[in-house]
């Protein structure tokens, strides 16, 4: 007999994502227990393992042991911190020690809270409750502050924040990174016939466009001021750059926005510059916005909805 079962309902919301990291598997899997029945609960034994999950998995929040052979809690705590990726991760100290000093040092590192051993499992379920709800309230801030009030993009300054962090990242890994700069065409022509609350709407579906064509989870559309939006792409090598560039002025004019105002064509159109950091490349992440402001320059001055691009220079 078939058993039919019933799908998994992707519009569910996901369970929170714990990990826990402790050398001892008693205190391990005593944690587990309080948490499987409605937590995805993730499992280290070390110090080095509890990093390459965050960095990988990144968990909601970190239930972690201070005593630990290599690296142990206090040393994993200042680690995560210490990184941008993993900084808003909240850490609970789940340790023997009760005393002033060692809470205090905790603290200081950026622990949230403190748990005794041996758990009590209603006490860890009310804590950890606690602290899912307050960081799921802080991401919602932080969301807030990095979108485009007009667009619903990210702005201008979560887009220089990541930009700092894929040059950094770049750099270490010797990869290529790529900036696209976009322009609305003729867009002071668009308000001045079709009036302002009509610039707006078209900035909407120009963005909604674009944000349809980003399919990457490393990539990034932004709208970087007024009518001008920017896409990072990492990994990417110019040729492939290009390609994505030409796609998105081709679909952004298959919108077929009137614009009367035009003189490229009867709809509205972008202009995009592009430049690369090359795998073997040096610079500035500054330099690259420079250069792919050029190559903006250069494709609006030979006609505008076309794409220019450049490497920068290796030396």
């Amino acid at each position: 007999m078939t058993v039919h079962r019933p799908l998994p309902d992707a519009t569910a919301p996901r369970p929170p994502c714990l990990l826990v990291v402790d050398d001892q598997p008693v205190n391990v899997q005593a944690l587990y227990q309080a948490f499987a029945a409605d937590h995805q609960v993730l499992m280290a034994t070390s110090g080095e393992q509890a990093l390459a999950l965050c960095a990988s998995r990144q968990p909601d929040l970190v239930l972690l042991d201070v005593e630990m052979p290599g690296l142990d809690g206090h040393q994993v705590c200042q680690r995560l911190k210490a990184d941008a990726a993993t900084r808003d991760i909240p850490v609970i100290f789940v340790t023997a020690h009760d005393d002033e000093a060692a809470e205090t040092l905790g603290l200081e590192l950026g622990a949230v809270d403190f748990i005794s051993k041996p758990i009590n499992p209603r006490i860890v379920r009310a804590r950890v409750r606690t602290h899912l709800t307050l960081k799921a309230q802080s991401d919602l801030l932080r969301q807030w502050v990095y979108l485009d009030g007009l667009t619903g993009v990210h702005n201008r300054r979560h887009f220089d924040e990541r930009l700092a962090n894929e040059w950094a990242r770049a750099l270490r890994q010797g990869s290529d990174l790529s900036v696209l700069l976009l322009d609305v065409d003729y867009f002071k022509a668009y308000n001045d016939r079709h009036g302002h609350q009509a610039g707006d709407e078209c900035l909407r579906l120009v963005a909604a466009c674009l944000g349809r064509s980003i399919k990457r989870p490393g990539d990034l559309l932004a709208r970087y001021g007024g009518e001008e939006f920017a896409c990072l792409l990492p990994d990417t090598p110019l040729p492939g750059a290009l390609t994505f560039a030409r796609q998105l002025t081709a679909e952004v004019a298959a919108l077929g926005v009137p614009h009367g105002g035009s003189a490229v064509t009867g709809v509205v159109t972008v202009s995009v510059g592009a430049c690369t950091k090359r795998y073997d490349g040096a610079g500035t992440a500054a330099a690259l916005l420079r250069e792919a402001d050029a190559q903006l320059y250069l494709a609006k001055s030979r006609g505008r909805n076309r794409v220019c691009g450049a490497e920068l220079p290796i030396g």
